[in-house]
């Protein structure tokens, strides 16, 4: 059974933007907000440098590398060719506005990769 952690409201998140939420260990994890309000939770690390995908230009269902530019799908995480590469994906569940990841997730995926410092984010309660 999957126990849901609430991190923030929908609201909190700029459309078209981003807003990181700060684990324990490894690097944070990117909240996307959409044009169409859809939210999308990648690792906050490109799978090319390691560049902060949260400080990217979210456009459609994609979000531009601050780095290089490289192109990394919200849905899954991969890179658009004819760049090659993924970043881990998270679930992620909206209810009443209200933004929730996998607290299993959170403390599992992508921990063994050093985190990427660049700018603010929020840190989830346990």
């Amino acid at each position: 059974m999957t126990d849901w952690i609430s991190v923030c409201a929908v609201t909190d998140i700029p459309v078209l933007g981003s807003r990181r939420v700060a684990r324990a260990k490894g690097p944070q994890v990117a909240l996307f907000r959409t044009a169409d309000d859809r939210i999308h939770a990648l690792l906050d690390r490109c799978p090319h440098k390691a560049g902060p995908l949260s400080q990217g230009i979210v456009f459609g269902n994609a979000v531009a590398c601050p780095l290089h530019n490289w192109t990394i799908a919200l849905e899954n995480g991969c890179a658009r060719e004819p760049d090659e590469g993924r970043t881990p994906v998270f679930q992620v569940k909206v209810e009443d506005g209200v933004v929730l990841l996998d607290r299993q997730e959170l403390d599992t995926v992508g921990i063994d990769l050093p985190p990427v410092m660049a700018g603010p984010c929020t840190r989830v309660a346990c």
